[in-house]
């Protein structure tokens, strides 16, 4: 029986998620695990986790060996644990014989310097990297308005908007279910602040894009990506996440709504409409393709786009491990494929490492 394990820096995390791709995967022949990766045994190699019992429909404690297939879903922080799981699954990853789903992405900024070499450059807000409190303020009078972001964020989390505004400077950032606004009276004060935020991780800097509707609400379309069984990229659906009037980002973590892309698109004028379409479809055609000449194999993307008011399209961020609310709230009736597909590209990485294996014995 193939054995597909999920890791993740707590077994509680996306609960939902793992149980119900488990709950499907007894009539593909698989048995699923969940782990955390530093809960390895260095000397056996064994695992402490839980695997998910068909009979009694839960997860059950249970030691194991590493899964035949893995399925990497680890969010890092800055902490010792994050720093401490981080080094094994790139230790995992380094191993010929270790399957991997996907093997993931960099951080931003070298996602960005790949792209920004590419034929879809056009399509990303010009970005660099932060490094020093005196470059921001420096920036701040060219643009006026700018945006900090984490170079290894997620979720909108550590994304503040500054502005500059005669003499004064403006700082928002959106907490859960707030924005949190600060003004510095002068540029003494502002670097201070700033000198204390970048101690405590590495951003890039973009210039603020005004990426919202009539309404002043922040939106941008999400797409998730993955490979079918047979290896090749499709477009599994489409999402508008729409932001709280100001907001920043249009997060969900942040209290953003889903709503239909169909019905959003089909608002638009039919000349612009056709113009948004065939940018998007050549985003996303392109991606994939780009991403895998320069890094190792991916299973999935989230691609948020942003259209602005005069309808040019940015590429605002490319994730390797994407969420599914989004379609899962826009278009329920994807609910079987988003939980099977891992389980039938799993089938089909080991169909194939098998089958290399084979051709190598009789070469």
């Amino acid at each position: 029986m193939l054995t597909l394990g999920f890791m993740t820096l707590l077994l509680e995390n996306e609960h939902t998620y793992f149980t119900e791709i488990a709950k499907r995967a007894h009539k593909y022949n698989i048995e699923c695990f969940r782990f955390i990766p530093s809960s390895m045994d260095p000397t056996t190699e064994m695992f402490e986790g839980e695997y998910f019992s068909h009979q009694q429909d839960r997860w059950v404690k249970k030691r194991f060996p590493l899964p035949d297939v893995l399925y990497d879903r680890c969010f890092y922080g800055e902490d010792f644990h994050s720093r401490q799981c981080k080094g094994i699954v790139s230790w995992l990853k380094s191993k010929d014989n270790v399957r991997f789903l996907g093997y993931g992405l960099p951080n931003k900024l070298e996602l960005y310097e790949v792209l920004s070499n590419s034929n879809l450059s056009a399509y990303l807000p010009k970005t660099v990297k932060v490094t020093s409190p005196q470059m921001i303020h420096s920036l701040l009078q060219t643009f006026q308005r700018i945006i900090l972001k984490p170079s290894n964020g997620s979720q909108g989390n550590g994304v503040y908007y500054i502005e500059r505004h005669n003499k004064h400077f403006i700082v928002k950032t959106d907490k859960l279910d707030q924005q949190v606004s600060r003004v510095f009276a002068d540029e003494t004060l502002l670097l201070n602040w700033l000198e204390r935020l970048l101690k405590k991780k590495e951003f890039m800097l973009q210039p603020y894009l005004s990426l919202t509707n009539e309404h002043h609400e922040p939106f941008d379309i999400r797409s998730l990506l993955q490979k079918n069984r047979n290896g090749h990229w499709i477009t599994v659906g489409k999402g508008i996440r729409q932001g709280k009037e100001e907001r920043i980002v249009s997060n969900l973590s942040a209290g953003a709504t889903v709503i239909d892309y169909e019905k959003w698109i089909q608002s638009i004028p039919q000349q612009k409409r056709n113009f948004i379409k065939d940018e998007i479809k050549f985003i996303l055609e392109s991606l994939p393709r780009l991403l895998e000449e320069k890094f190792h194999p991916l299973f999935e993307l989230g691609v948020d786009i942003g259209v602005a008011k005069d309808y040019s399209i940015w590429i605002l961020d490319v994730n390797s491990k994407p969420g599914r609310k989004v379609l899962l709230t826009s278009q329920p009736d994807l609910q079987d494929y988003l939980y099977e597909s891992p389980l039938l590209y799993a089938k089909a990485i080991m169909e194939r490492s098998i089958l290399d294996h084979e051709e190598t014995v009789f070469d």
